[in-house]
């Protein structure tokens, strides 16, 4: 059958264009889906440049995450059916209006969800639940620090967190995203600025820091680390200060953000009883029994629905690319095929 990718070699934005090619039949444990909608990430935006260790080399789809309907099915598969509605997670390859899928990486779409809500649930939920209870050993009443809390991450991980009567601190870079952080019930929210050392400081007052999910980078990671209580932990699952408006990097900001990443002693780390832990979820995807129990798990928490904020059609997927990379967005934006 026919099909429509967006195909770039990594470097520019501009690079990214669709194409039409023919999809193969599914193999004995593949489903194809029929995408209805196609979630961003910022692994989106660093793959394309090329400053994402897992981009596959030459030409290559991007995307990590999907809605859609099975329209064809393996063999070996009895779980899925053809008609059903779906969620999943790929390694690359979503920026696709079809897509053959191990049937081990898909799920059911709740009843109530639209697709759009599908493509915004898997890959933030994944590292938030992951960083917050696998890594960062959530216990009840925890303070939680939550960097970019406005996004799709931030949003599930307070969620989760509330989950455990965890106070909350969630941090964006722009004021007119706080009213909406304060509706999602976070207990606090900081404007990260000049003053963020501060703010953070007065935020905590005698609370013991437990956990930051931390995505910044630079000089408020340092802080973050500095305020970190004896024994917490710190969840590293990206760094926002490297991404830039535009079609390529700004590699002078690039080079000056490397030359200036905050240190940390070994030596000095086992006298402060710190931890700080790294987080990429290809390694979860390449580990499938382990996404599927971690999976269970999150489904068992009965999260609500995720916050899309902004939709595109899938013509327009370079222009929803420019959107998230420029720090503006609520929530998680989505790319909408036609059906």
């Amino acid at each position: 059958m026919k099909r429509q990718v967006y195909r770039l070699k990594a470097g520019s934005l501009s690079n990214l264009k669709i194409e039409t090619e023919e999809l193969a039949a599914p193999e004995s444990q593949e489903v194809t889906i029929a995408v209805k909608a196609i979630g961003l990430n910022f692994a989106d935006v660093f793959a394309i440049w090329g400053l994402y260790g897992a981009t596959p080399e030459g030409r290559f789809i991007p995307g990590l995450e999907y809605a859609g309907t099975v329209i064809a099915k393996g063999a070996e598969v009895s779980q899925y059916q053809v008609g059903d509605r779906i969620m999943g997670v790929t390694r690359f390859g979503a920026y696709a209006s079809h897509l053959n899928i191990d049937a081990r990486y898909v799920r059911h779409l709740p009843a109530m969800w639209s697709f759009q809500e599908g493509a915004a649930f898997l890959v933030q939920v994944l590292t938030a639940y992951y960083g917050l209870k696998r890594l960062g050993n959530i216990q009840k009443g925890q303070t939680i620090l939550i960097h970019s809390a406005a996004g799709g991450v931030g949003i599930l991980a307070n969620r989760i967190a509330k989950k455990y009567d965890a106070y909350t601190i969630g941090t964006v870079g722009r004021p007119d995203k706080v009213a909406f952080l304060r509706a999602e019930g976070y207990d606090d929210v900081i404007v990260r600025d000049r003053q963020f050392r501060r703010k953070l400081t007065e935020s905590l007052g005698d609370r013991e820091l437990a956990i930051i999910m931390e995505c910044i980078g630079g000089r408020i990671f340092k802080i973050g680390y500095d305020l970190l209580a004896q024994q917490g932990r710190m969840i590293v699952y990206g760094s926002a200060r490297y991404a830039s408006p535009g079609n390529r990097p700004n590699y002078l900001k690039l080079i000056y953000h490397y030359l200036t990443r905050p240190k940390i002693d070994p030596q000095k780390i086992i006298e402060l009883n710190k931890s700080v832990m790294g987080f990429n979820l290809i390694w979860l995807y390449e580990r499938a029994a382990l996404m599927e129990e971690v999976l269970s798990e999150v489904m068992a928490l009965n999260l609500e629905k995720p916050h899309v904020g902004h939709e595109f059609s899938f013509h327009d997927l370079p222009d929803a690319v420019r959107l998230f990379q420029t720090g503006k967005t609520i929530g998680k934006v989505v790319v909408n095929l036609e059906v």
